[in-house]
């Protein structure tokens, strides 16, 4: 046992110090950042695809909590204008305690375009997946308020089920540290990243 305890030792001060760290807390300070994942053109098919716009109300969509979910609006306007008058099918999401008087102007349902309510992954607790499957979609775009949160346990969800899913950056706000987090799980994610694109608003085309 003795020699075992030396062994041990002997290893454990050969490693570098980030190995020989006790948690990755211990190390964080001195992590290094990953390349930046690519974004990538992508080529719509609206019969077979949904837009998922998730949770974009007044009380956490403001200047206050989330400036970078502002920024982003003129753009989620675009794209939901887009994606509307290309005939892609439309669903909105609300927390589990939100009304519909809750979403920003414009970003609320017309008739027809359904809200569900659910926590930050859109499919559990609803019928999202039988929505999408009973129309034959297959590709999930996904928006929304928060990226560390409804983005990407929905996109992760979406994949896992046997989805495509396509996140555009432009419209997965939080702060910068968690729209990055965000990006680099769902590119790298096992069982999630085969089935994400990361993308642009501006490099989408129906």
């Amino acid at each position: 046992m003795q020699q075992l305890l030396r062994i041990a030792a002997v290893a454990a001060a050969l490693l570098p110090a980030s190995l020989s760290a006790q948690t990755v807390i211990d190390e964080w300070a001195t992590i290094k950042t990953p390349p930046a994942p690519t974004l990538k053109t992508v080529k719509i098919e609206p019969a077979t695809t949904a837009l998922l716009v998730m949770d974009f109300v007044k009380q956490t969509c403001n200047a206050e909590r989330r400036p970078r979910c502002v920024a982003s609006l003129p753009k989620m306007q675009k794209l939901i204008a887009d994606a509307r008058k290309a005939g892609v099918t439309l669903i909105y999401t609300l927390g589990p305690s939100g009304k519909p008087d809750d979403h920003l102007p414009g970003f609320g349902p017309t008739a027809g375009e359904p809200i569900l309510q659910a926590g930050v992954d859109k499919f559990i607790g609803t019928d999202l997946e039988k929505r999408l499957r009973d129309k034959g979609i297959t590709t999930l775009i996904t928006v929304g308020t928060l990226a560390h949160g409804a983005v990407l346990y929905t996109a992760s969800a979406a994949a896992l089920r046997g989805f495509k899913a396509i996140v555009p950056v432009d419209g997965a706000s939080a702060d910068a540290y968690g729209e990055q987090v965000t990006a680099w799980l769902l590119t790298n994610a096992p069982g999630v990243a085969g089935s994400v694109t990361l993308t642009r608003v501006d490099m989408i085309g129906y």
